[in-house]
């Protein structure tokens, strides 16, 4: 008994820093990635178009991209669709959210990054950000999970507004009237879907 106890006691004061580092592990992912992407915007030797290559790529890898899919149809809708459907509607619904991420870089001029301390939200962390300008404030909150490849983001609020709510929404919007050929035909349409532009604050 004694023996087992001193085991617990052992893999308990062992598990316990790894636990505790999670959160900050997911901060310095999201700070390193960030940073990362403020030096190509900052580089004006790049023109956009290998820019946004060398950006897309550097932030892929902790974007869960098929998750993301699958959210922004929720379960209302995403069980519906077949595997080609599937596959379809999130190759478009990637292309969708990586253009829209580069149209709101295309508008950044020289913003400052501020990380806040990540909050533990079960076994997701969330990693507060807010992007300082001269006139403005923009609070964004991402929000990760540990998969087997490491903390990747599902989500993203801008201003308090979850892009994939928004999407959701949107989608619903032609589902709910419409067909899945109908949503695939305009997620192929630059303009037809949006996110909510951020609610700026005063710094």
């Amino acid at each position: 008994m004694r023996y087992l106890f001193s085991l617990m006691l052992c893999l308990l004061l062992s598990a316990t820093p790894s636990l505790a580092e999670d959160p900050a592990e997911a901060r310095e992912l999201i700070e390193r990635k960030i940073d990362a992407v403020m030096m190509l915007l900052q580089d004006k030797s790049l023109d956009k178009a290998g820019r946004d290559v060398q950006i897309i790529a550097l932030v892929a890898p902790i974007f869960d991209y098929p998750t993301m899919a699958k959210l922004s149809l929720g379960k209302k809708h995403w069980p519906q669709l077949n595997p080609v459907e599937k596959s379809a509607f999130s190759d478009l619904f990637i292309d969708r959210l990586q253009k829209s991420f580069l149209e709101k870089l295309d508008i950044y001029t020289d913003e400052k990054v501020l990380y806040g301390e990540p909050l533990a939200e079960g076994r997701k962390v969330h990693v507060p950000t807010t992007l300082v300008s001269k006139d403005s404030r923009i609070e964004m909150l991402y929000k990760m999970y540990r998969t087997a490849e490491g903390w990747k983001v599902y989500d993203v609020e801008i201003s308090g507004v979850s892009v994939i709510q928004t999407y959701r929404s949107q989608f619903d919007g032609v589902l709910s009237n419409g067909t899945i050929d109908d949503l695939l035909e305009k997620l192929k349409t630059d303009g037809a879907f949006t996110i909510t532009e951020p609610d700026e604050t005063g710094s």
